[in-house]
This record gives structure tokens, sequence and C-alpha cells, in this order.
């Protein structure tokens, strides 16, 4: 087995295994998943385009790789960091291993380093930037680099369908903004026949309206949202003409449209069975998310927007819900069912929007 290294910002380095692709140079922003399943939706989830993700689980890719779980068609995470990634899998659907994968996309891996180490170095510093290396003639040089990287600014236009599409159904008509959107928000819709069109990020108010919508979701997405300009103009031109509904940066989205602010959080959530209170019921639902960034609650006092949900681990805003018009959205991901379904309804309750109905989410 080869090796491979990890340098980061602070120079820190780690050596470990390379599997998947080869890489002369990987950069990113590293991140870490606390989840203990769903690494194949994590790796194929666009929110995390250019990100290197560090799985705290430390055996991935035990069950391997199959054509039912994937997230998008073509995966947008610059690279995988593991304890352990398994050799053998086993399960009944695996039609890959990891490292097959991998090797298929282009993608580099890194296994048999101290995740845990590196976890603790993200939790303390915040996330950083890397790069994954297969040969280093010059650490110092090599450090140079990554602190010279700068981050690009065009995630959702990457990730983003570049036409639109239908996928017919006999109920709600529903266009869906593809910022990054992952398949399940789409299954969900047509398991309940609504009739989705998916429409890219830029798709201007009268664009959407001309398609005669009985609701407009808006999906996540990677980056930061202040650079989602389109995605804000759209929200701020289809308030109060139709029924919007908004996950992860479609919420960030309607915050900044609305008035509020955003802010980079220090290592974000990524994962699954993160604590979300509701504060009008009490209930406390455990939820899957996926975000570097955060409405900031001291903002939303000027603006039209309530806080209906907190996160309990830290009391990032996790709900808003606008107090004239019918527009709500949530930080974490309804689509996602890493085990609890707890928030599911919340497609129900958008539905119930559209159809003027009891709320029952």
């Amino acid at each position: 087995m080869s090796k491979r290294y990890l340098v980061l910002e602070d120079g820190s380095l780690f050596e470990g295994t390379a599997f998947g692709a080869s890489c002369d140079e990987q950069f990113g922003e590293v991140v870490f998943n606390t989840g203990m399943t769903g690494y194949q939706e994590t790796l194929s989830d666009p929110s995390y385009c250019d990100q290197l993700v560090v799985m705290t689980y430390p055996l991935i890719g035990n069950y391997g790789i199959n054509r039912d779980d994937f997230e998008t068609i073509q995966p947008a995470i610059s690279g995988l960091i593991v304890k352990e990634c398994a050799e053998f899998p086993s399960n009944f659907r695996n039609e890959w291993s990891l490292d097959e994968y991998f090797k298929q996309k282009n993608i580099p891996g890194l296994s048999n380093i101290d995740t845990r180490r590196l976890v603790k170095k993200i939790r303390q510093n915040g996330t950083m930037k890397g790069v994954m290396v297969d040969n280093i003639e010059d650490l110092d040089a090599c450090r140079k680099q990554v602190n010279e990287f700068n981050y690009k600014r065009d995630q959702v236009r990457r990730v983003s369908t570049v036409k639109p599409y239908v996928v017919p159904g006999n109920g709600e008509r529903i266009v869906l903004v593809d910022f990054g959107m992952k398949h399940g928000i789409l299954r969900e819709f047509t398991e309940r026949h609504c009739h989705v069109t998916v429409v890219p990020y830029n798709t201007t108010a009268d664009e959407v309206l001309q398609l005669k919508p009985d609701g407009v979701m808006l999906s996540n997405g990677p980056g930061d949202p202040k650079d989602v300009q389109d995605g804000i103009m759209l929200v701020k031109d289809l308030m109060g003409k139709v029924p919007i509904f908004g996950i992860c940066l479609g919420h960030q989205l309607i915050a900044l449209a609305c008035g509020a602010d955003t802010h980079k959080m220090k290592f974000g959530h990524r994962g699954a069975n993160h604590p979300v209170k509701d504060l009008r019921t009490g209930d406390v639902w455990m939820t899957s998310q996926n975000h570097g960034y955060a409405v900031t609650e001291e903002s939303l006092s000027q603006t039209s927007l309530k806080v209906n949900q907190l996160a309990l681990n830290d009391n990032t805003v996790e709900g808003l819900e606008h107090e004239t018009f019918d527009i709500f959205s949530v930080q974490y991901h309804p689509e996602s069912s890493p085990g609890p379904q707890d928030s599911n309804a919340l497609f129900d309750k958008f539905l119930n929007k559209i159809k003027g109905g009891i709320i029952h989410a």
C-alpha cells in the first residue's frame, strides 16, 4: 500500500495510507462528519463540494457502495479521510468497494491516520484548509501552498442542474430550485405524487412563476450563502406570491432575503442525531445536518421572520417562519432518514400550506 499525506494550514502533517484515485495535490476545506453510517450519502451530497471530509466513526466502507443510496449522480467531495477503509465490504446490495468507487470517480482517500487527533484539532481551531498529496519533497513549500490557497466561490454553479427537467405527477405542482439538491428531496415529493420541475440555481422569479407552481422548494447546497445572490434575489421576488419551503442553504437564503445575516460556524454541524427543539411544542427532534454556516439570531429582530426551532447542542437557529407570508425553513435535512424520521412530516406541512389545510408538523 502506498503512502499519502495530509498537510493542514497550521503546519500539521498526517501520514497514512492511500486508497481511491492517485493524488498529486487535492486542496479543500477539512471538515468532520460524526455519522456512524451514511458514508455513501455523505460522499455523494453536493453540499460537501470542495471539502476533505473526515469521518469520526473508525470503520468506513464496511457495507460497500450501491446505486440506490446515491444523493447525486456525480459526487462533488474533494476527498475522504478515515481511520480504516474496509477492504472487503459485506452487504447483499454491495456493488463496489469504497476504494473501487473512488478510483472510478477520481476521488482520493486517506486511511490509517489518527482521525481522533485530527478531529480534536478541528474542534479546537475550527475548520482548516488542507491538501492531500502522495509525495512531499519540500514540506515547508507544501505548508506555504496550503496557506496561500483560496477557496473557490462558485460551488453552487458547479453542482446545480444545467437545465430544467420534469418529474411528472398528478399532485401539487412544485418548482424545486437546485442549489446542490440531494435526491432525497425529490424522492419525498414524488412519493407524495407531486409534479416536480427542477430548475437551475439562477432561475429568475418570472421564469418560476411562468411554470404556475403551487409551491417553491429551495434546496440545500454548498458554500457561503452570501455568494448565491441569484438565490437571494429569487426569494425576494417570490415572497408573497407563492408558498416557499427552504432546507439548509435554502433556509439561509430566505433569512438573507428578509434582511437577516448569516455567519460561518467554527466547525459546523455534520452528521446524524443532532437534537433540535421545537419552541412552539417543546418537542425534540433528532435530525441529520450538514452545514458550515448558520443564521445569526440577533439579526432577525428587525425582520418578519421568527425562530421556531433551536439546536440543543449550541442554540443555533434551526427553524424559521415568516409572520406574514407562507414561508418557512429549516437548517437540517428532513429528507434524510439516518434512523429517526422525526422531521419527515415537514414535507406534509408544506403541502398543507399549499392546500390551506391544517398544519400538523
